[in-house]
């Protein structure tokens, strides 16, 4: 269960006696089990229809505790089960509706305990180029730039994969305080870096013969993804001497 802290600043007035919270309130509660989640996902997601938060006479949103309930169980679906937004909606909806329903899988889930059924089907959620642009608010020159400096790469089909939605947002959040995408090379070149630490460690399981053995290798990618993002925030934090809630 998530919880929603009593204070917090944001977008208005953080709390009212009526239990309603703003933006900002709503990205500290997620923030703990979502880190990457920002305040453009959210809209994000809004837009998608899935959540409908309230508003206030002069626009601002506010959140009830189901929509930050509902907000989780979203973002738990992707980044769990890397399931695309419309099956995400459907099966929200039936858990309204009190239908019992299971989870498709799609590729293994984050403890790689379970595998798919189909194995003929993708790993991970793919988005098209122009849900892509509609996602992240920008037109194709931008999206063209990005692509030069390499910081999003379609498939082979010109597809995304899942998480090119996050980088997205994230380069349009980085633009609005002036840092444009010919700034962050540099960031790109380190995580390549840490991906092919990774990939060493992993290498090994990967090849061993043992297909128990090999079954493991996509969960400790995921565990060692982790402990990499997590040591480079704090780098960034530490080098930057500021502390974060």
């Amino acid at each position: 269960m998530l919880q929603t802290p009593s204070g917090g600043a944001g977008n208005g007035a953080a709390a009212t006696d009526s239990g309603l919270m703003s933006i900002g309130t709503v990205l500290n509660a997620l923030r703990d089990e979502f880190p990457e989640v920002t305040i453009s996902k959210i809209r994000f997601l809004e837009s998608e229809g899935l959540i409908e938060p309230q508003r206030t006479p002069s626009g601002y949103r506010k959140f009830s505790a189901h929509d930050v309930e509902r907000l989780g169980h979203v973002l738990r679906m992707q980044r769990d089960h890397y399931l695309p937004l419309k099956v995400i909606r459907e099966h929200l909806e039936a858990m309204e509706r009190g239908e019992a329903v299971q989870l498709p899988v799609v590729g293994r889930q984050r403890d790689g305990a379970s595998v798919s059924e189909q194995p003929e089907e993708p790993t991970v959620a793919r988005i098209g180029r122009q849900e892509l642009l509609a996602a992240a608010g920008v037109d194709e020159q931008e999206l063209k730039e990005w692509e030069s400096y390499g910081l999003l790469t379609p498939l082979e089909d010109g597809a995304y994969d899942a998480g090119a939605v996050t980088v997205a947002l994230l380069v349009v959040e980085l633009g609005r305080f002036g840092i444009e995408p010919r700034h962050l090379r540099a960031m790109k070149a380190a995580a390549d870096r840490e991906a092919g630490l990774v990939d060493q460690v992993v290498a090994p399981l990967r090849r061993h013969r043992n297909p128990q053995t090999r079954a493991h290798a996509e969960a400790r990618t995921k565990e060692l993804a982790g402990l990499t993002v997590k040591l480079h925030a704090a780098l960034v934090r530490t080098a930057l001497g500021v502390r974060l809630p």
